[in-house]
């Protein structure tokens, strides 16, 4: 399909790809709104925590040098205090739209900054020998922390929910092979909240504007007109896509046609799944060279894994006590057979292992599996069944199935030994033997009550974005990513309509 660049134009204002439109400081807005909203949350928790400590009357700090003793108001120490830890996050560039709205890197600033403001203050205290009071920093640092990461995750739920209608969302335009802007473009589509709406491509070849049918998606000229295409479009972001068939200088090229603090330039390298600490830039001959370092799972890390799953499921296991009785009561009193179902799963390193679930379907499940199978299969998961209003289920195991209580008994495969709190799922015996050779490096840790696929969509995601998720997990391991995903499934579980975050 061919047309005119004035109907490129006007499918990219009134196609697929519309974007409603962007205040022309969107970026700076929504920073601003995340400071003064901070400044909000810390004069809240400072102030109240020194009311708290030392009520509503005049409390002096106490300095003392060389014999001579002077005081400060905590009032005043207090406003030092809030002004120290506001330049903490800006130094920090918490607020820069390039960390907002999507991953946890904005709430790794948010907390490294803080811990960090902290301990500049305690030992400019003990150098200068200032008499701060502990339990005032030891409260307003804690809670400071949680209330800003709170107050971050409901602008952030916000401004997920402007994104989703298009707003406060970079204007893209693609430049590269044809192919590989149709791989990034989906790949941006597919995830809207990451807040990048493509509106038009430059490909090496076809001056005259078409349209790309896979994605709906006008290509706005050559890698020539990209000045023009930027104009027209109302783009504010290029992204190279690919460089395999642009001329050696372009991609420098580009970046000179770019207008200095509004219009942005970024490059998408062909890996995907691999977590930023893992990459690593590296100037060598005026050449950007990217290091991607190989996972490695060292000892220690194996250790406080295993430290944190130990502890938390042996306090979990000692909380939820009488939701477990009460589930196998149920059970026991609603249908025959065992309380608990036993199955063969495959876990790390490729050694089997007996996995524990409350008994939600009948007793001849297994049975009726093959018949199942036949009749209706996971749509796009060839390997895994998954099966809707599955009619082996009982009624007390529906609802168990809906909030995940009939998983709580993998909390003492977790004790045991045999599985992790986070990880992928652990497959049956039968599915390993249809993997793929690369999918084999899901046992290079142990399987997990919860994982990445679980919080991404569950059984609706098709067995190559499961896969993908397992392995990116596998690959780029952390214990913040296992606290994110924790709490995600958390919220699903008490959700349980949501099945993507």
């Amino acid at each position: 399909m061919t047309l005119t660049p004035d109907k490129a134009v006007e499918l990219t204002e009134t196609g697929s790809t519309k974007l409603p439109p962007q205040p022309s400081h969107w970026r700076e807005n929504y920073s601003r709104l995340l400071w003064f909203s901070d400044l909000a949350v810390l004069v809240w928790v400072v102030f109240g925590t020194q009311i708290v400590w030392f009520g509503t009357g005049q409390v002096d700090l106490v300095i003392a040098q060389n014999h001579d003793v002077s005081e400060i108001s905590y009032w005043a120490f207090s406003t030092l205090l809030i002004i120290a830890w506001m330049a903490a996050l800006s130094l920090a560039d918490t607020r820069d739209h390039r960390v907002v709205g999507t991953g946890s890197t904005e709430y790794a600033y948010v907390a490294r900054s803080s811990i960090t403001l902290f301990g500049v203050i305690a030992i400019v205290a003990f150098l200068t020998r200032i008499e701060v009071a502990r339990g005032f920093l030891l409260l307003s640092l804690p809670i400071g922390i949680l209330v800003l990461l709170f107050e971050r995750w409901l602008w952030r739920k916000w401004l997920l929910s402007q994104r989703s209608v298009g707003k406060y969302t970079s204007r893209v335009l693609l430049v590269g092979s044809r192919s590989s802007v149709i791989s990034v473009a989906r790949e941006l589509q597919r995830n809207r909240g990451a807040g990048y709406g493509v509106v038009g491509a430059c490909v090496p070849s076809g001056a005259v504007a078409e349209v790309i049918e896979e994605i709906d998606l006008p290509i706005m000229g050559s890698v020539n007109a990209i000045g023009r295409a930027l104009q027209v479009s109302g783009a504010d972001t290029v992204v190279v896509t690919s460089t395999d068939e642009l001329p050696i200088n372009k991609v420098k090229e580009i970046s000179w046609q770019l207008e200095a603090g509004r219009q942005h330039l970024v490059l998408a390298p062909s890996i995907v799944d691999i977590a930023g600490p893992r990459i690593h830039s590296r100037p060598v001959a005026g050449l950007p060279l990217i290091h991607v370092e190989t996972p490695r799972f060292s000892g220690g890390q194996r250790f406080a894994k295993r430290s944190l799953d130990v502890a938390a499921s042996a306090l979990g296991i000692i909380v939820i006590s009488p939701v477990l009785l009460f589930l196998a009561a149920s059970i026991r009193l609603s249908s025959e057979g065992p309380i608990l179902f036993r199955q063969t799963r495959t876990g790390l390193n490729g050694r089997e292992f007996t996995m524990l679930k409350f008994r939600s379907m009948v007793v001849n499940a297994e049975e009726l599996l093959e018949k199942l199978r036949d009749q209706e299969r996971d749509a796009g998961n060839d390997v895994m069944f998954k099966m809707k209003n599955d009619p082996r289920v009982t009624p007390i195991g529906r609802i168990m199935r809906k909030y995940s209580l009939d998983e709580l008994p993998q909390l003492f495969n977790v004790l045991g030994g045999s599985m992790s709190l986070v990880g992928p799922r652990p497959p049956l015996p039968s599915e390993v033997e249809l993997y793929a050779t690369h999918v084999y490096r899901r046992f290079l840790v142990k399987p997990g009550i919860t994982g990445l696929w679980q919080v991404s969509g569950r059984s609706s995601l098709s067995w190559e974005d499961t896969v993908r998720l397992d392995l990116s997990y596998v690959e780029n391991w952390s214990f913040l990513g296992d606290a994110v995903i924790l709490f995600k499934t958390a919220r699903a579980a008490l959700a349980p309509g949501e099945t993507a975050f």
